[in-house]
């Protein structure tokens, strides 16, 4: 199989869960290696992404290693098999890599939830209050790189319109709601949107009112992507340099407790809807 430069987040995190895999079973690359009758050097390209794997070789690894949980190992397995091109591919070489991890992660997720300080859920934005939010970075964008980045967004919001949707719970505070991207009337069509869009069945919108208080965090936008099982839930967070993706047990839990935090503190769905039609009548 052809090796791959520059693997993808998920190419990536397959391999991290190999060599987790075999860390846990205290297996050389050496004792992996002749598991598969191949190099080391490939075992260590494996474990980085740089080289894709079979499924049945994931399978071979799992058992050798004394993995005992089938539906982790299916979902391996079929992280193996996928290779077929996602919409994303089409962007490739025009956007950053990350944002085309982005849409994948979500892509594959089985439910998202997100939460948000400046900005509103990308995957809820309009198109002209995300051609706003991209026109504010620095170093400018040009016109076509802000056109770019409008319809990559525009288009990573098909997993909330395709036959099976994915369940979405976005947690907004309220200085996010107050800011005016664009000005008042995109902000106004905005939350317009928002409060249509919380009207889905598989869509949740939950406001966190200023007067709660201090929340935990550095303010990050953050989103949680569950996976197939819990062992590949994924977080992403936005710094100024791109995403940051992160999957260490430690760091999932920090992150869960974080979005449980804010699930305790935002109000209900049909109340965060007042909250946010009341705001857009006082823009």
């Amino acid at each position: 199989m052809p090796s791959s430069s520059t693997p993808t987040e998920r190419q990536k995190r397959l391999g991290a869960e190999l060599r987790k895999m075999r860390v846990a079973a205290e297996a050389s690359t050496v004792y992996a290696a002749g598991l598969l009758g191949i190099d080391r050097t490939k075992i260590s390209n494996m474990e980085v992404g740089v080289r894709p794997i079979a499924p049945s070789r994931v399978r071979t690894l799992a058992c050798n290693y004394a993995c005992a949980d089938p539906q982790y190992v299916d979902a391996l397995a079929e992280m193996a098999e996928q290779r077929e091109r996602g919409w994303w591919e089409q962007y490739r070489g025009t956007l950053p890599p990350g944002l085309l991890d982005i849409a994948e992660l979500e892509w594959h997720a089985t439910r998202i939830r997100t939460a948000q300080t400046v900005h509103l859920p990308g995957l809820l934005h309009t198109d002209e209050y995300a051609r706003a939010v991209f026109g504010a970075v620095l170093p400018e964008l040009s016109r076509l790189e802000i056109e770019l980045r409008v319809a990559h967004r525009m288009e990573r919001q098909q997993v909330l319109d395709r036959e099976s949707p994915i369940d979405y719970v976005g947690y907004v505070h309220e200085a996010a709601l107050r800011m005016q991207f664009g000005g008042r009337d995109a902000t106004q069509a905005q939350l317009v949107h928002l409060c249509e869009m919380s009207e889905r069945e598989h869509i949740e919108v939950r406001v966190i009112p200023v007067d709660r208080g201090a929340f935990p965090g550095a303010g990050h936008a953050l989103l949680y992507a569950h996976g197939v099982v819990p062992q590949l839930d994924t977080v992403q967070l936005d710094s100024a340099h791109g995403p940051e993706f992160m999957h260490a047990d430690a760091q999932l839990t920090k992150y869960r407790a974080h979005l449980d935090w804010m699930e305790d503190a935002s109000l209900s769905t049909a109340a965060s809807r007042d909250f946010i039609h009341a705001i857009s009548s006082q823009i």
